[in-house]
């Protein structure tokens, strides 16, 4: 079988600092145990779980979107080592940064995620360049993540719209007001698949969900207009997989975390990389889940070797919900 090209566009990235304190204490003074900064993003992070899975042979994962070209560096450093193809445009100024709190006593991550640069039309139409020499028909095309300053909310929906006219699949992970207007959009121009959060969803169907049939019923209601897979992520309890055909819920086991930060992206990358062997979907439930369940074991958007990822995929509770 062919391997899809895979494309990840983070147009919001950030440099995440993460700061390990003994306890966070608000209103007083801390001194950190230690001080980490990596380059971060969804999208970023999405790339980087999918270069560790990707095979000798098979073509690299492709990253784009828009960096600070002053602190670049820290993205090229990552890209370098994790075999992942740079197609980022360059702006001027630096690269916002992300501040995650960690706080050892209690294992809760505090986030204070800094507003990021501001584009101009020449860096969005040089980034749609990008996009159509690198986003071949059938690839899969991953958009993760906040929309920068001065990006329109229908900013997702317009890259949408443009790639569906090509034969290319849209996977969208992201919330709010740019959520509701990608899934506004008429049925030739809704993404493939989505991942949102059960806030984020609630959000969008302007419900809120009392159990697991209202959540399935409002995310199969986004299918029956036209969107593939709807991905509930519920954190710790696992996920909700829904399509026209089937209702899976899916469980990870029980497991003890210090942190649960960047699971979501993980299993985005778990989820894209079923799709990308047109897996059946209790494969696509496993493999999603695995993958979040792996990198948590790893600070960072790290997944160990692919035979650790694999011996997860038994360990995940898949139950076939009632059709609705």
């Amino acid at each position: 079988m062919t391997v899809p090209a895979i494309v990840t566009v983070t147009l919001n990235p950030a440099i995440d600092h993460a700061i390990l304190l003994g306890e966070l204490v608000p209103g007083t003074v801390h001194r950190a145990r230690s001080s980490v900064r990596a380059a971060g993003g969804k999208g970023v992070n999405v790339a980087g779980c999918l270069s560790d899975w990707r095979q000798t042979g098979e073509p690299p994962v492709v990253a784009t979107g828009l960096i600070g070209e002053i602190n670049a560096p820290t993205f090229e450093d990552f890209f370098a080592a994790k075999g992942i193809a740079d197609r980022f445009v360059r702006i001027p100024g630096h690269t916002r940064n992300n501040i995650k709190l960690l706080d050892e006593a209690t294992g809760d991550t505090t986030a204070v995620n800094l507003p990021g640069l501001t584009p101009t039309q020449a860096h969005l139409e040089r980034l749609r360049d990008v996009l159509d020499a690198e986003a071949v028909p059938d690839s899969i095309v991953v958009l993760s993540g906040s929309l920068p300053p001065g990006l329109p909310s229908h900013g997702y929906r317009d890259i949408i719209g443009h790639l569906n006219q090509r034969g290319i699949r849209m996977v969208l992970d992201t919330g709010g007001l740019p959520l509701r207007d990608a899934l506004d959009a008429p049925p030739g121009r809704l993404p493939w698949a989505i991942k949102p959060n059960q806030q984020e969803l609630e959000e969008c169907s302007g419900e809120t969900f009392a159990d697991l049939g209202q959540m399935a019923r409002a995310a199969h209601a986004l299918c029956r207009r036209g969107v593939g897979l709807v991905v509930v992520s519920r954190g710790a309890e696992g996920a909700l997989f829904v399509s026209e055909r089937h209702v899976l819920l899916g469980r990870p086991p029980i497991l003890q975390l210090t942190s649960t930060v960047g699971a979501g992206d993980a299993l985005v990358a778990g989820l894209v990389a079923a799709l990308s062997e047109d897996a059946e979907p209790e494969r696509v439930a496993r493999l999603a889940l695995a993958f979040a369940a792996a990198k948590l074991a790893r600070q960072g958007p790290h997944l160990p070797d692919r035979a650790a990822v694999l011996a997860q995929l038994d360990q995940m509770t898949i139950e076939r919900l009632a059709a609705l």
